[in-house]
């Protein structure tokens, strides 16, 4: 190892960010290398690289000058035991080419009833438009949103990355991960609330019209399910 390198990891396991951030980028083509070994498994390849990235911070944490060994050759384990993991666990990210189509089939049926009806479509209206249940469409919803919409803001200005407090670099790595996870673990109505206020930011009346239930009930589940995730978030 180079003397950069064990500075960067002294000051990275003493919490230095910016260290952890140089240390990532210095080893990108380590983690690609891996997570390629893994692509075709119905996983997004970004997604497998945050993974591999959140066993690389691991690694760095971990990592004792006195092992007496490579820190690639301790970081390569960590890395993809990470992605082994979240795989073997089937994680509720994965995203197969039937979600992506019914994210499709959804967002232009709403299109279609929008001009309709004049007004945002409820659940129901689309449920029975593209002959989907509830359940189907609000994983879709999930499905199709992009990472950085996890940044994206509601109407009072918050981010749902904001709501949940992730702000040490492995839980902004696991953003688009552990976040998912949690929120796949959701009674129904309060996942798709969360997908519509954070993912499409739509208002809690836009919610209360699509979801057939008063602002009030919006506003009790949002609650709700965001206090569950916070409890999920911070146990993992």
């Amino acid at each position: 190892m180079t003397e950069e390198i064990i500075t960067l990891l002294r000051k990275a396991k003493e919490g230095d960010n910016d260290a952890c951030e140089l240390l990532i980028e210095k080893n990108s083509g380590l983690i690609w290398g891996i997570v390629h070994r893994y692509c075709g498994r119905g996983v997004e390849l970004d997604d497998l690289y945050q993974l591999g990235c959140l066993g690389f911070l691991k690694a760095v944490r971990g990592f004792d000058e006195t092992f007496g060994t490579q820190f690639s050759t301790y970081a390569v384990p960590k890395i993809s035991g990470e992605i082994r993991r979240f795989l073997r666990d089937d994680g509720a990210i994965k995203v197969g080419r039937t979600l992506k189509q019914q994210a499709a089939l959804i967002e232009a049926s709403r299109g279609r009833l929008r001009c309709t009806l004049g007004r945002e479509p409820t659940l129901t209206e689309l449920a029975e438009e593209t002959d989907l249940t509830t359940e189907e469409i609000a994983a879709a919803e999930l499905s199709a949103a992009a990472p950085e919409s996890l940044e994206q803001e509601n109407e009072d200005g918050l981010t749902l990355e904001s709501m949940l407090g992730t702000e040490e670099p492995e839980a902004a790595m696991l953003r688009t991960i552990e976040i998912r996870q949690a929120i796949d673990t959701l009674p129904e109505k309060e996942r798709m609330i969360i997908a519509l206020r954070y993912y499409r930011a739509f208002t809690q009346q836009e919610c209360a019209s699509v979801v057939n239930i008063s602002q009030v009930q919006v506003s009790r589940l949002e609650k709700r399910a965001l206090q569950k995730l916070r409890d999920l978030v911070s146990c993992g």
